[in-house]
């Protein structure tokens, strides 16, 4: 099992280099292409809709061709899909670009959840939170590599044609240790979406709403609200993924001693608390510190859920992730907008209590994370 966990930790590291990567680089494909911060957020979202596309139809296809397939095809198209964001020359070309990445984005995502549920399940021991937390380390070092090329004045053509070569190289030495998993295995397609598959995808909703809120407006909160300057505005979505890291490398032994329900029903409270804090009290360190505990208290939870969709009775796991998956990226996809809307006829302090009430709803739901006993052919790779 060493090598074929090796192989899962680093398919997740390599989706958090291969996101960081055009992450980092959007600020100058803006400029190159002269869009309007309106035009930018507009074509971004072919992106999340690229993925909602690809999500339900790669849970069907793990079903019936096993997931170590469908990561090994997804894993090489998600690679070769980042240099296509360098070319366009126009929104509309973009946004199909975008539309495409978003499609690699969302089939890897759901493909490598299964095959690690997979592990996980035949393992007997959690380890979904580590495999999330190389996708953090991903996105920080692929960031971080990002920022040195952009500083270095490289164009993205050259910058996104070579990580493609490198991440899909190194992706590629692992693809061979996956699980060959089954897929004829599994049940057949007459099921049903279980309530257990709705309450998971409601907390995975709920999540992923706040995680887009922190990514798209702390920055913004501390800079306008809290009239801090651009350097520390910054920071606040630094030490919300920092502490997101930090918490998913303890996840699976937490889980392992707290259990699943109490570790979700903690986190989500604890989220909550974060936000409480950091919007109420008008200091910049308690805002700092609220942001931390919101990343610590995320950590954990959707590599619980997303494991959790693998493992109900009656549905076969592809489907069982990919629906939680795609209910949590609608989430990610409406709360930027949401909290946007909120604030324009509020305050960004009372649109961020959203974020609170989204975590209580999900630590009430917490109870839809405690495990069940599923036959091996439901959790197949």
């Amino acid at each position: 099992m060493g090598r074929e966990r090796f192989s899962i930790s680093v398919i997740f590291l390599v989706h958090g280099l291969v996101v960081a990567s055009w992450v980092s680089r959007i600020p100058a494909i803006q400029s190159a292409l002269a869009l309007s911060p309106a035009v930018l957020g507009t074509v971004l979202l072919a992106i999340t809709a690229g993925a909602l596309v690809a999500m339900p139809v790669t849970g069907a296809l793990i079903h019936r061709f096993g997931s170590r397939l469908l990561v090994i095809v997804t894993t090489i198209f998600f690679c070769l899909s980042l240099p296509l964001l360098a070319w366009p020359t126009s929104p509309p070309k973009l946004a199909f670009a975008l539309f495409v990445f978003g499609m690699a984005v969302g089939g890897m995502d759901v493909a490598m959840n299964v095959q690690a549920a997979a592990f996980e399940t035949r393992r007997g021991k959690p380890v979904m939170s580590s495999f999330h937390g190389l996708f953090s380390v991903g996105g920080m070092l692929g960031s971080a590599i990002g920022g040195a090329v952009a500083h270095a004045g490289i164009a993205p053509k050259s910058h996104f044609a070579a990580a493609a070569v490198i991440f899909g190289a190194l992706a590629g030495v692992v693809l061979a240790w996956l699980s060959p998993g089954s897929s004829a295995a599994e049940t057949g397609l007459g099921f049903r979406f279980q309530r257990r598959i709705w309450v998971l995808g409601a907390i995975a909703f709920c999540i992923l709403v706040g995680e887009g809120a922190m990514a798209d407006w702390t920055a913004v909160y501390l800079r306008n609200s809290l009239g801090t300057d651009a350097g520390v505005a910054a920071l606040g979505y630094s030490v919300f993924s920092g502490c997101m890291a930090g918490g998913r490398f303890l996840g699976d032994w937490l889980t392992l001693r707290v259990g699943p329900v109490r570790l979700v029903r903690t986190g989500a409270l604890l989220s909550a608390l974060g936000v409480a804090a950091a919007t109420v009290v008008e200091e910049v360190p308690v805002a700092l510190l609220g942001f931390g505990l919101v990343g610590a208290g995320f950590s954990t939870i959707i590599p619980i859920i997303f494991g959790a969709g693998a493992r109900v009775k009656g549905v076969p796991a592809g489907a069982g992730v990919a629906a939680v998956t795609t209910a949590g990226y609608f989430g990610f996809l409406l709360g930027p907008p949401l909290i946007g809307f909120t604030a324009e006829f509020s305050s960004l302090r009372l649109a961020l209590g959203l974020v609170s009430v989204l975590s209580v709803i999900a630590a009430l739901l917490a109870p839809g994370a405690q495990p069940q006993d599923c036959q091996g052919d439901k959790v197949t790779g």
